[in-house]
């Protein structure tokens, strides 16, 4: 049974975890508002690019750009989405096992991999993979040019015909308590399939867009920068993400080191109260032998 002293030692070293907990969490709850802001802002713009994007692209009848093309999806590149720090739950794990599944389900073709994220690169580093890119250190603050980055690569190797398909794995902010694992098509875009009820002649609510520019022109901006955007989104959608499942986790663990600070303490008391009946059993015992 732990004495006194040890029990005394192990509630002053729960106590400075909790003291560390709880600062993370304060310090999450910071940073994911500041995050949070910038999923919100960035949500509509990307939204919006791609219904402008797909409309257009249902409007032609062969590709005008290398990044409209479709083919037969042979040569995959994955994007995985992870944090460069632990200490939010299952974010991380969570991200890499819908990667692995990806990865499984698609075993009989070319594959490669890009690890955005210190946590996947290792991860996928252990199981073996080869990388064609990896971005770390980057969720400190994420930046438009970090996006601009993966973006190129992505499109270089899309338009080199080095892979047919381009998709993402990433941890998408809901809330405070919900980060859901998207796996989402990046390249190619699928063009908008409008049907007879839904033309914009009979339905006044949908708007319709009304192209002066050659479509070649159109696709020449638009592409290379819903791209960049989209990017960009999901890497937004990944630091909100991670620091709301830090500041869950810190959460969680301070209640937890509360908890324990309570059952150690009715047990360092039990200790004390035995120790100190002892002693009194001792004393009265001396007493009685030495009246007799």
């Amino acid at each position: 049974m732990p004495t006194l002293l040890e029990y005394r030692n192990r509630l002053r070293s729960v106590r400075q975890t909790q003291q560390l907990t709880r600062a993370m969490k304060f310090v999450a709850a910071a940073q994911l508002r500041r995050a949070q802001s910038r999923v919100f802002a960035a949500r509509p713009y990307a939204e919006e690019i791609v219904r402008v994007l797909r409309s257009a692209a249902s409007r032609i009848e062969t590709p005008y750009h290398p990044l409209l093309e479709r083919r037969p999806e042979q040569r995959l590149l994955l994007i995985v989405l992870t944090a460069d720090k632990g200490l939010c739950g299952a974010f991380n794990s969570n991200a890499i096992r819908r990667a692995g599944s990806f990865i499984r389900a698609h075993k009989d073709r070319e594959l490669q991999l890009i690890a955005v994220g210190r946590r996947g690169r290792d991860a996928f580093r252990k199981q073996g993979h080869q990388l064609a890119g990896q971005y770390v250190d980057i969720f400190r603050h994420v930046d438009f040019h970090h996006a601009q980055e993966i973006a190129r690569q992505a499109a270089a190797l899309y338009t080199e015909r080095k892979v047919d398909a381009v998709y993402a794995v990433y941890n998408e902010f809901k809330n405070v308590l919900t980060q859901k694992v998207m796996l989402e098509t990046v390249l190619p875009i699928a063009p908008e399939v409008v049907a007879a009820e839904q033309q914009p002649a009979l339905r006044p609510d949908i708007s319709d867009y009304i192209y002066e520019d050659p479509p070649q022109a159109v696709f020449d901006r638009m592409l290379p920068r819903y791209l960049e955007s989209e990017i960009f989104r999901i890497l937004l959608e990944s630091a909100a993400g991670e620091q709301a499942a830090r500041m869950t986790a810190m959460d969680g663990a301070t209640n937890n080191a509360a908890d324990l600070i309570d059952r150690l303490t009715l047990e360092m008391n039990k200790v004390r109260q035995a120790a100190i009946t002892k002693e009194i059993i001792e004393v009265v015992s001396g007493a009685a032998a030495t009246a007799a």
